[in-house]
C-alpha cells in the first residue's frame, strides 16, 4: 500500500471514529488501537512472523498519522504543534525500532509513552465531560429560578 493510500485510510479512520463517538473519546479509542497493534507487531516480530508484524506496525503508525493530521492548529496553537511533533516522533521511533535487536525494549517505551498520552486524553475527556455537565446544570438551575 502506498504512503498516500495509508494516510488517506488513517484520516478516514479518524474521521469515522470522530463521527461515531465524541472526538475526545475517539482519540482515546484510537490510542488504544495503536497500543494494541504495536503490541501485536512486537509479538509477531518475536515469533519471526515478520510480514504480519510489519502489517500491524503499518496500521499502528497509520493511526498515529491520522491523529497528527487531524489536529486543529488554529484552535490548538502551541499544544497542537506539540502533539503533532509527539505523534510524529512516536511514528519515527516505531519505524526505527522494528527489526532491531533492542526492539522489545524500544517498543515497551513507545507503548508506555502512548499509554501515558492516552491517559492524558482520558483525563481531558473526563474533565470536559464534568465541565459540560456543570454548565448544563447551571442552565437548568437558571431556567428553574427564572420561571
Amino acid at each position: 500500500m502506498t504512503q498516500n493510500a495509508t494516510a488517506y485510510q488513517a484520516n478516514n479512520a479518524y474521521r469515522s471514529a470522530a463521527v461515531a463517538v465524541p472526538p475526545l473519546k475517539a482519540v482515546v479509542m484510537l490510542c488504544d488501537g495503536a497500543i494494541t497493534l504495536l503490541q501485536k507487531a512486537l509479538d509477531a516480530h518475536e515469533a519471526k512472523r515478520f510480514e504480519e508484524g510489519h502489517n500491524y506496525l503499518t496500521r499502528a503508525t497509520a493511526i498515529l498519522r491520522g491523529l497528527s493530521h487531524n489536529l486543529d492548529f488554529t484552535r490548538g496553537g502551541a499544544m497542537a504543534d506539540r502533539l503533532y511533533r509527539t505523534y510524529n516522533a512516536l511514528i519515527m521511533a516505531c519505524l526505527r525500532s522494528y527489526g532491531r535487536p533492542q526492539a522489545r525494549e524500544n517498543f515497551r517505551r513507545i507503548i508506555a509513552s502512548l499509554a501515558e498520552l492516552r491517559d492524558a486524553w482520558k483525563f481531558v475527556e473526563a474533565t470536559a465531560g464534568k465541565a459540560a455537565k456543570a454548565r448544563a446544570l447551571d442552565k437548568t438551575l437558571e431556567s428553574a429560578a427564572g420561571r
